[in-house]
């Protein structure tokens, strides 16, 4: 670690194809540590212009829709075109003590193998949107070490899991076959952003099914408002077991992003997302300064019990914290 101790060096060995480099500049991204986090950024900082390069595709889906198993057929592919793949794989954080099992890299079992792909899972952490908190980063850091297609598998899919959208170019939902109960999670919001519907599980006894299925999706996609005005999204088929189906839904991938490209809304998209990741960190930022100011902590705990005895509405509380904390700053 010493050779990375200067962050223009630990940048370079990223842009160099160091893998141990990548992992450590993530983990310390990740890290609960300021430190640890001030070094990641500042190797970041160094590798700005390394970066956006990539096509960045964000996956999502109920439980036992067989992400993990079709991130890895997908992968393959992406491979096969002669193209290095990074996976950044979300799982979720236990409420009790932080951990996760982080067994991708146990599902994804060739892809983490291939010198070509790097997959990297990484706890939740508690953070809404199906993603971890420092997912942003860690795909900037694969742009600059060079691989050309990100895949962000999510950790599941609800009413909050669509913050992933805000950070990839195509987002894509995998569906089970006659989902019935099985997707009455899924809320239409998810289905207004994404750029694709893929049925998986398309093969055997269940193939008849998957048809209805994505024809019931595809009726409804043409309902709905299509997230840009360059594409209009589409209902596909897949099996990650057999593979058919996912040629396919790579090309869907790709004529995507021509077509946004050809429209001039890639940039524009692009521009968006880092502008409102800008906001979204002042946000945190703002919140995490607010509870490390001692005087307002405390006002805080009066507040909060005056809001729990109901002598305070949650907006007057709100208003007058900060209005403490803004009069106390210098």
């Amino acid at each position: 670690m010493q050779a990375w101790a200067d962050p223009e060096a630990f940048a370079a060995a990223i842009v160099s194809g160091d893998r141990r480099a990548l992992a450590r500049a993530i983990t310390l991204i990740e890290s609960g540590r300021s430190d640890q986090q001030e070094q990641g950024q500042a190797v970041l900082d160094c590798l700005v212009s390394e970066t956006g390069g990539a096509l960045r595709v964000g996956i999502t889906g109920p439980p036992g829709v067989g992400k993990s198993t079709f991130i890895e057929s997908l992968g393959q592919h992406v491979l096969e075109a002669r193209a290095r793949l990074a996976v950044l794989a979300v799982d979720p954080s236990s409420p009790v003590t932080g951990g996760s099992i982080l067994g991708d890299k146990t599902r994804m079992e060739r892809l983490a193998t291939s010198p070509e792909a790097f997959v990297r899972p990484s706890p939740s952490g508690g953070s809404l949107g199906g993603v971890a908190g420092r997912t942003r980063e860690a795909m900037l850091l694969c742009e600059a070490a060079g691989y050309d297609v990100i895949l962000i598998e999510t950790v599941g899919i609800g009413q909050s899991e669509v913050a992933v959208h805000s950070m990839v170019d195509f987002f894509l939902v995998l569906l089970l076959p006659s989902g019935g109960d099985e997707l009455q999670g899924i809320k239409r919001g998810v289905m207004e952003l994404a750029d694709a519907v893929v049925v998986n599980k398309a093969d055997g006894d269940t193939l008849p099914a998957a048809e209805r299925t994505r024809q019931d999706y595809e009726n409804a996609l043409g309902l709905l408002r299509a997230p840009s005005v360059a594409w209009s999204p589409r209902a596909l088929m897949a099996s990650a077991f057999t593979g058919t189906g996912i040629p396919e839904v790579w090309e869907t991938v790709q004529r995507q992003r021509n077509a946004l490209e050809a429209s001039g809304e890639f940039n524009k998209r692009r521009r968006r997302q880092a502008r409102d990741w800008m906001w979204s960190l002042i946000e945190q930022g703002l919140r995490a300064a607010l509870q490390a100011d001692p005087r307002v902590s405390r006002r805080a705990q009066v507040l909060e019990q005056a809001v729990q005895s109901q002598e305070k509405t949650p907006s007057t509380a709100a208003r007058e914290l900060l209005t403490e904390f803004l009069t106390a700053q210098p």
